[in-house]
């Protein structure tokens, strides 16, 4: 029997031209897949599933060899080009306003999962097309699985959604996007429409205001870490599940304590995301500066009674 991946991811590799009132980065690696795994690479071993072109260079991929990602589910396309997404951010840095999207080689991506792949314990299905994010999840033979969606697909593939919502643990979506999935203004009953779908829990990304996790019995919520600077949010979502992800793959048991601690470590290491463009600040982490912000959470959360 072949080994097995601990924690698999099956999104998007992009090339990212961003503005922010803070700068600009013409060539400014991104994707799902790409933020997810470096976030999550601090916690466990992690394999991409993705979709590269020729001009995914060898030096774009330093930065998988850097965290020791498996690149061995990473396609590469001869004479293709990278998913290329253009994207600019005002004083609101909550809202990304696309001003160019080339699918390129991500238009006609068809996971291909190695056996290692098949057998990983933990999967996350980043935002892509709802029946592919399926047929993944059939592939692996995973004991929890999360995955990510837009209001692209909740407007335009609802009922393809719905069927792939059914088969997963979690779902982690932002805000507007829960509102708008449930068909309810409020949060907290949108919560508990969606959990009638068939997953276990929610977790809701709300940028700057932090995160709130539901299951059928239990609320949890967390401020955002604050900070006095965010330079560019792009991939923030990610790497946000990624550090929840990551957590709760490296942990002995999913029960309640697990999920809130994997909560606030996907808030740690978005709060570090933002902070550069790119994934530039996650390359430079050391597991103590994790440590340090986690406890900074605990610090300023916790009151007594």
């Amino acid at each position: 029997m072949s080994s097995q991946i601990p924690l698999l991811v099956v999104g998007s590799v992009a090339i990212d031209s961003i503005r922010t009132p803070f700068g600009v980065r013409e060539r400014s690696l991104g994707g799902a897949a790409l933020h997810f795994s470096v976030s999550a690479s601090f916690f466990t071993d992690v394999g991409v599933v993705a979709v590269v072109g020729d001009d995914f260079t060898t030096e774009d991929e330093t930065v998988f060899r850097e965290r020791k990602i498996n690149t061995g589910n990473l396609q590469r396309i001869a004479g293709g080009k990278t998913f290329r997404w253009e994207g600019e951010y005002g004083f609101d840095l909550n809202t990304a306003h696309t001003l160019d999207t080339q699918l390129n080689v991500f238009a006609d991506f068809k996971p291909q999962l190695s056996d290692e792949a098949k057998r990983s314990p933990f999967l996350f299905l980043a935002n892509i097309q709802p029946g592919l994010q399926r047929e993944v999840r059939e592939q692996v033979d995973a004991r929890f699985v999360a995955m990510d969606t837009m209001n692209f697909w909740i407007e335009g593939a609802r009922d393809e959604l719905l069927r792939t919502i059914a088969v997963v643990d979690a779902l982690i979506i932002n805000d507007a996007e829960a509102r708008e999935l449930a068909g309810e203004p409020n949060l907290i009953r949108a919560a508990r429409k969606i959990l009638t779908l068939g997953p276990k829990m929610l977790v809701v990304k709300r940028g700057e205001y932090g995160a709130a996790f539901f299951t059928r019995d239990t609320y949890f919520a967390t401020p955002a870490f604050p900070l006095e600077s965010v330079f560019d949010p792009t991939g923030a979502g990610d790497s946000f599940a990624g550090g929840l992800m990551g957590y709760i793959a490296q942990s002995d048991k999913i029960d309640e304590s697990t999920l809130r601690r994997a909560v606030i470590f996907g808030s740690v290491m978005a709060s570090f995301n933002v902070e550069e463009f790119s994934c530039d600040r996650l390359r430079r982490l050391d597991p103590n500066d994790i440590k340090a912000r986690f406890q900074q959470f605990k610090e300023f959360t916790n009151f007594e009674v």
